[in-house]
């Protein structure tokens, strides 16, 4: 079931950017157009994963990842919702959460299940947070390597934006990362009793 809704889902998102893209590049709006395209590359991506791999999936983490691409994208980049000033900072606290489950989610895939009795909650505390911010560090390089390889504006505050953006990451991470750091240890005091 949840192969098939992702694949539902992430189509759905992916023919609603196209008709954005057509549209777009018929009235000569180039910018809305490529970001168009852009969130066709990014829809197709779980669309993609679901048809021709064998991946369990996440559903919470693939429905958040296509409301974050509906909110950076259409809202934020198409809309014009950036242009809000909070909006950029509020869509770096969700994408920092959203790093943060994807954290959580790698960690019980790596781990051994009977090492996850022994595992301190700290260990997923910090886990959680360094890879909820490792994804804002590794995007804001994108944004900063755009700038000044490809004459973009993304880092459009400079310095200030850089470090607004990876406090919202960090802090969007740290909410996830204290609530797997107790979920684990409530676990593990379940386990002992």
């Amino acid at each position: 079931m949840n192969r098939k809704l992702v694949i539902i889902l992430s189509f759905i998102y992916v023919l609603f950017m196209a008709v954005l893209c057509v549209y777009y590049y018929s009235k000569d709006a180039t910018f809305e157009g490529s970001v168009a395209i852009g969130g066709i590359v990014c829809g197709a991506i779980p669309l993609l994963l679901a048809l021709f791999t064998k991946m369990q999936f996440n559903l919470p983490i693939v429905i958040s990842y296509l409301i974050f691409l509906v909110g950076s994208q259409y809202l934020g980049s198409i809309l014009g919702w950036y242009g809000l000033g909070w909006w950029d900072t509020f869509m770096h606290l969700v994408s920092g959460a959203i790093l943060a489950f994807s954290g959580i989610a790698l960690y019980e895939r790596l781990i051994h299940r009977n090492a996850g009795d022994m595992i301190s909650p700290w260990f997923v505390f910090l886990f959680t947070l360094s890879f909820a911010a490792l994804g804002g560090v590794l995007w804001e390089i994108y944004e900063f390597s755009s700038d000044q390889f490809f004459d973009m504006t993304l880092q459009g505050g400079g310095n200030k934006d850089t470090m607004t953006d990876l406090i919202a990451d960090t802090i969007g991470g740290l909410i996830i990362a204290i609530r797997a750091g107790i979920r684990t240890k409530i676990k593990l005091k379940k386990g002992a009793s």
